[in-house]
């Protein structure tokens, strides 16, 4: 069965982003990443960087920062925190975007358990090495006071920390999704003609 839907979660520097994008420029398929966060940003009303931030990421380090959000205030947001009422619009879009029944490639925000149910649909987690990790957000990203590991380690736990929260899963753990492929040892044209090659 041709997958018409990839999600493609990642770990910060693995090249995801990247992959994804060529992904849907080889098979013609429509991408879906700060697409998302566009339309969340006009469905909620909250600022753009915002929903950047924390669509996909834990406000600290721990599922415990969420304990720390103030809750909602009756009848604003539903009663819900911002957090929760943020969640609940992201996976309306992804959910709005999938049933549109057109081909796209989705990147993060879990995705991949927001879909789960649905047959076409390609998981696809990336990941590589900490050398190549660092090597790659210093060449994209900059130099910055705070040393590469430190930064790929603190965006890894938000990520982690988010999924669990929302998803009561293990972000990262390989049975959440259909492939998981080494950009490091692979390459990323590699892991592009793989992923494409399987949802065909």
């Amino acid at each position: 069965m041709t997958k018409k839907i990839i999600t493609v979660s990642r770990q910060f520097g693995s090249g995801g982003r990247t992959i994804a994008k060529k992904l849907a420029e080889k098979l013609g398929y429509d991408y879906y990443d700060k697409e998302i966060i566009e339309k969340v940003a006009v469905e909620s009303g909250f600022n753009a960087d915002y929903v950047a931030e924390l669509g996909e990421n834990a406000p600290g380090k721990t599922t415990f920062s969420y304990g720390f959000e103030a809750q909602g205030v009756p009848g604003i947001m539903n009663g819900m925190s911002a957090l929760d009422f943020l969640w609940c619009i992201q996976r309306k879009v992804i959910c709005d975007i999938a049933d549109k029944g057109r081909p796209c490639v989705i990147v993060g925000r879990n995705a991949d358990y927001i879909l789960r149910d649905r047959d076409s649909v390609l998981n696809v987690f990336i990941h590589a090495d900490e050398e190549f990790r660092k090597d790659r957000i210093v060449r994209l990203y900059g130099e910055s006071d705070v040393k590469p590991e430190k930064r790929l380690a603190e965006k890894d736990k938000k990520r982690k920390s988010n999924y669990k929260h929302y998803t009561d899963g293990e972000w990262g753990y390989s049975t959440n999704y259909d492939l998981c492929l080494d950009s490091g040892r692979l390459g990323i044209d590699k892991c592009v003609e793989i992923i494409a090659d399987l949802a065909k």
